[in-house]
């Protein structure tokens, strides 16, 4: 039975997906754009172009990516579907074929066969290097698209990747690598590699880990990975007998795994660590001998997990310190807001940073309501904010440069912000040297961009 998307759970309200690709220049601008934001804001997210086939999760929703260009002052906004394989099949019978995490169904065989047992959605992220921009999932491929959004199709490193590629790989701003990994349910249960400055692998290592772990992200220094080993089992043979793949097994433990960037499966150093996760890291760098590893981090289930598992603890600003020469680790709470979405100035990943933004969580009990950010200053042991209007819900805040700055923080911080009671959505625009001033610039979008995932900042050249 086709379930109706109005009345199904994460296809309603301000998440409803919406129909149509469009195409709109001129948009309207309160305030006034700085001259030194020349690129393309995206944000990618989910949205189902058919019905789903049975209870639908958020996580599998066709990856559509919004893109608002800026120069001179002005501003267009173009969304497209990332075009998967699956989608394609879809599209030549009418209606969905694949289940998901929710309800997992696997379509006819010869679907199988020429799409996957999984659909490559493209729905979480994106990243630009060495010249390509890419759509991601965590759980295929990254998807190559254009500058105007069309999907070109998966990347393979001419054949040498094997497996998927995580949703938040770290792109090396001094050595311009590019450093990921894949999490599988199936051993080896952690891959990892690193891509060179021109696009090419050029290294790649299986992890030995005990069990299937969800890793949705790692961190990166100038000479080291560091992984979270959490006892966030991913269980295949649950989800195809219709229940929750997702399960916390605190009987495991909790460590972080400490590897050199070109290093190799027994080189990799793990530290116990009390059991947390972290569904996103901020940054982390090198200090001497030890290393600095900042996040958000949940006490124990992260949003996504089981129902009967989950916490009424959120996600709070987090350190852990990781003493190489002592093999020790320090850690603790540094704020009491509940955050999520944190970010850097990206010209400073991997090496210390002084500033982080978290995007601040309305309330535990609404999934992605967001309703403002925090400004860290790490040296300086101070903090300031924005929170939007008391109907108004914002995404992930992502830095950009300001061209002509000198400073770690001279740049802006650019979120979509969509007013419940209207949903109407704008692209917002902050000072990220002084957030509690509020928005320089608010572009009026003509259609309301659904509630989603990860956003990202490519600046022209």
């Amino acid at each position: 039975m086709t379930i109706d998307t109005a009345t199904t759970p994460f296809l309603r309200g301000l998440m409803a997906p919406v129909t149509e690709e469009r195409h709109d220049v001129d948009l309207a601008v309160q305030g006034e754009l700085p001259p030194g934001l020349r690129g393309l804001f995206v944000r990618n997210g989910p949205n189902p172009q058919f019905a789903p086939p049975g209870a639908y999760h958020p996580f599998d929703g066709d990856g559509m990516v919004h893109g608002i260009e800026l120069a001179d002052g002005t501003a267009s906004y173009r969304n497209r579907w990332i075009e998967s394989a699956g989608l394609l099949a879809e599209r030549r019978v009418g209606h969905a074929l694949y289940g998901g995490l929710s309800e997992f169904s696997l379509p006819d065989p010869e679907i199988v066969a020429e799409a996957g047992i999984v659909k490559n959605t493209g729905n979480t992220h994106t990243v630009r290097h060495a010249g390509r921009l890419f759509a991601l999932m965590e759980a295929g491929r990254p998807t190559e698209i254009t500058r105007a959004l069309e999907t070109v199709g998966e990347h393979d490193y001419d054949g040498r990747l094997v497996g998927p590629m995580t949703a938040h790989p770290k792109v090396d701003p001094v050595s311009g690598e590019l450093v990921f990994f894949s999490y599988n349910p199936f051993p080896p249960h952690l891959r990892y590699h690193v891509v060179d400055r021109d696009g090419s692998l050029v290294h790649s290592v299986e992890l030995d880990l005990p069990a299937p772990v969800m890793m949705h992200d790692f961190v990166v220094t100038e000479h080291y990975s560091v992984f979270l080993d959490a006892p966030a089992i991913f269980d295949v043979k649950a989800l195809m007998a219709g229940e929750s793949p997702m399960r916390w097994e605190p009987d495991n433990g909790t460590r972080l795994g400490v590897l050199p960037r070109f290093g190799g499966a027994d080189d990799i150093r793990w530290f116990e660590v009390d059991d947390a996760y972290v569904v996103h890291f901020a940054n982390a760098w090198e200090d001497g001998d030890t290393i600095e590893v900042r996040g958000p981090r949940f006490a124990r289930s992260p949003f996504g997990f089981a129902s009967e598992d989950r916490t009424d603890d959120g996600p709070q600003a987090w350190r852990w310190t990781i003493d190489l020469a002592a093999g020790t680790v320090r850690s603790g709470q540094t704020d009491d807001r509940m955050g999520e979405f944190p970010r850097v100035n990206d010209d400073r990943a991997t090496r210390p940073t002084r500033y982080l933004y978290h995007s601040l969580i309305r309330s535990r009990e609404a999934e992605f309501d967001f309703h403002g950010v925090v400004r860290y200053d790490l040296d300086q042991d101070r903090t300031d904010q924005h929170l939007y209007g008391p109907t108004e819900v914002s995404g992930e805040h992502v830095f950009a440069p300001d061209p002509d700055g000198r400073h770690e923080d001279d740049g802006w911080l650019l979120t979509i912000v969509t007013d419940r009671a209207t949903e109407h959505s704008e692209l917002v625009v902050l000072d990220a040297r002084d957030v509690a001033a509020g928005p320089v610039a608010r572009v009026q979008l003509r259609a309301r961009v659904p509630l989603g995932f990860h956003a990202n900042w490519f600046a022209d050249a």
